[in-house]
């Protein structure tokens, strides 16, 4: 049987803060895996730390052992720094205190 030597087209994606995204397009072979995927995109020379990120491929998380297909697009994700339920707490209860407060008088 053989091989098919097709190049897969993949995306290698990481958001080191809100304001900005890098997403580096790839031509892999097939048969590369998610770890392979990331070397070649570069990112780790630019952002060493994701070397233990959590990674997925479009939002589902996966090893880094994964074999990529075909347009996948191979996401690393930051740590999350606060639990989102106290995030949206602190928001509520911070909108809540702004529509609470007195309104002046209107001459």
């Amino acid at each position: 049987m053989a091989l098919d030597k097709t190049p897969l087209h993949v995306e290698v994606v990481y958001s080191p803060n809100p304001e900005l995204v890098e997403c580096v397009s790839l031509q892999i072979e097939s048969g590369m895996c998610v770890a392979q995927a990331i070397e070649k995109s570069g990112l780790l020379t630019l952002y060493p730390h994701i070397s233990q990120a959590t990674c997925g491929i479009w939002g589902r998380a996966c090893e880094r052992t994964h074999v990529l297909r075909d347009l996948d697009r191979v996401e690393l994700y930051r740590p999350i720094k606060i639990d989102p339920k106290e995030a949206r707490r602190k928001r509520f209860l911070q909108q809540k205190k702004l529509h609470s407060q007195p309104r002046g008088k209107n001459p």
